[in-house]
C-alpha cells in the first residue's frame, strides 16, 4: 500500500495521473488491521481515498494503476479514476467523491444483506470531516432501529482537508455521536493493525450475531496533504514528525524482528517483491488501452432482465 502509493504521487508529478489524487501514506495500518478481521465476502465501502483500501480488499495493483491512468482495463473501465474504484467480485463498493454519501450507502448496502438473510458485515469508512454531516445521524437512527450489520468507522486523521478537528467539533471524540443512539462504541488506535483487527473482529462478530451495528473512531494520521493539490502547511513539521515516530510500517516491522519472525533477508526479498509488482502495475498501466468512446453510455444503470418491466 506505502509503495504503491509513493509511485501514485510520483506519476501524479508526471501527469501521468489526471484529476484528483488522494493518498493513504501513514493510515495503512487501519486497512491492514480490517482485513485481517473480515471475510472474504465482507463488504468494505469508503470514501475518496480508496486506493489503499482497494488493494487490501484484494483488488489487483494493476487494476488500480490503471484505473489511476484513466485506462479501460482499470478496476471501474477507466471511468471512475483514482476517487472511485469498485469491484463487485471483491465486495469493494467504492470510492465515493461526494463528502459523507457512502454512509447511507453502506448502512443501505447492509440492509440488503439482511434482508436477503446473508450472513455479512459491511465496514464503511469515512474522515471525521464526513462525520459532520447530517447524513451520519438519519443513517445512526435508522442502523440501530432496524439493527443493521454494518460496522461505522471514521478515520480520523485529524484534518478534514486543511481543517483540524478542533475548529470544526465542540467534542473532539468523534465516538461520543454513537451516544445518542444508544450504539456501541470505542476509540482505537489506529497506528497499530493489532489494535485495529481487535476492534474490527469485536464488531464484526457483533453484526453477524445479529447485534446491531457498531461505530469505531479509529485515530490514524496522514503524512501527506489532503490531496496532491494540498501543500499542508497548515502542520507544523514538529506534529508530522511525531506521528512519524509512531509509523505503523516501522512499529511492525520492529515486533517481527523482536519476536525473530523473519530475517533481514527475509524481509528484504519482501520489499523486492512489493516493489516489482508496483513497477507491474506501472507498466500494465502504460501498456492498456483507453476506453472505447462506445462505452460512455454503458455502466450508467444496471443491466438486467426485469420481467415487470415491458417496452
Amino acid at each position: 500500500m506505502r509503495r504503491f502509493e509513493e509511485k501514485a504521487g510520483q506519476l501524479y508529478g508526471m501527469q501521468k495521473i489526471r484529476g484528483f489524487c488522494h493518498l493513504y501514506i501513514g493510515q495503512e495500518a487501519v486497512a491492514a488491521g480490517t482485513m485481517t478481521a473480515i471475510a472474504d465476502d465482507d463488504n468494505v465501502i469508503t470514501a475518496y481515498r480508496d486506493h489503499a483500501l482497494a488493494i487490501a480488499k484484494g483488488i489487483p495493483a494493476k487494476e488500480c494503476m490503471a484505473e489511476l491512468f484513466g485506462k479501460a482495463t482499470g478496476c471501474t473501465k477507466g471511468k471512475g479514476g483514482s476517487m472511485h474504484f469498485f469491484s463487485k467480485e471483491k465486495r469493494f463498493f467504492g470510492g465515493h467523491g461526494i463528502v459523507g454519501g457512502q454512509i447511507g450507502l453502506g448502512a443501505g448496502i447492509a440492509m440488503a444483506d439482511k434482508y436477503n438473510g446473508d450472513n455479512r458485515a459491511t465496514i464503511c469508512f469515512f474522515g471525521d470531516g464526513a462525520a459532520r454531516q447530517g447524513l451520519l445521524h438519519e443513517t445512526f437512527n435508522m442502523a440501530m432501529l432496524w439493527q443493521l450489520p454494518v460496522v461505522f468507522i471514521v478515520e480520523n486523521n485529524k484534518y478534514a482537508m486543511g481543517t483540524s478537528v478542533e475548529r470544526t467539533s465542540k467534542t473532539l471524540e468523534i465516538v461520543k455521536l454513537a451516544d445518542a443512539y444508544d450504539m456501541p462504541g470505542d476509540t482505537v488506535d489506529g497506528m497499530s493493525p493489532e489494535d485495529v483487527h481487535r476492534a474490527i473482529e469485536r464488531a464484526v462478530k457483533r453484526a453477524k450475531e445479529q447485534g446491531g451495528p457498531t461505530f469505531l473512531e479509529i485515530n490514524t494520521y496522514r503524512y501527506v496533504g489532503h490531496s496532491m493539490s494540498d501543500p499542508a502547511k497548515y502542520r507544523t513539521k514538529e506534529e508530522v514528525e511525531e506521528y512519524k515516530d509512531k509509523d505503523p510500517i516501522n512499529v511492525v516491522l520492529k515486533t517481527i524482528m523482536d519476536n525473530n519472525w523473519a530475517t533481514e533477508d527475509e524481509i528484504e526479498q519482501i520489499n523486492e517483491k512489493v516493489m516489482q509488482e508496483v513497477a507491474e502495475s506501472v507498466q500494465f498501466a502504460e501498456d492498456s488501452p483507453y476506453p472505447d468512446d462506445s462505452e460512455i453510455f454503458k455502466d450508467i444503470y444496471v443491466e438486467d432482465d426485469y420481467p415487470y418491466i415491458t417496452d
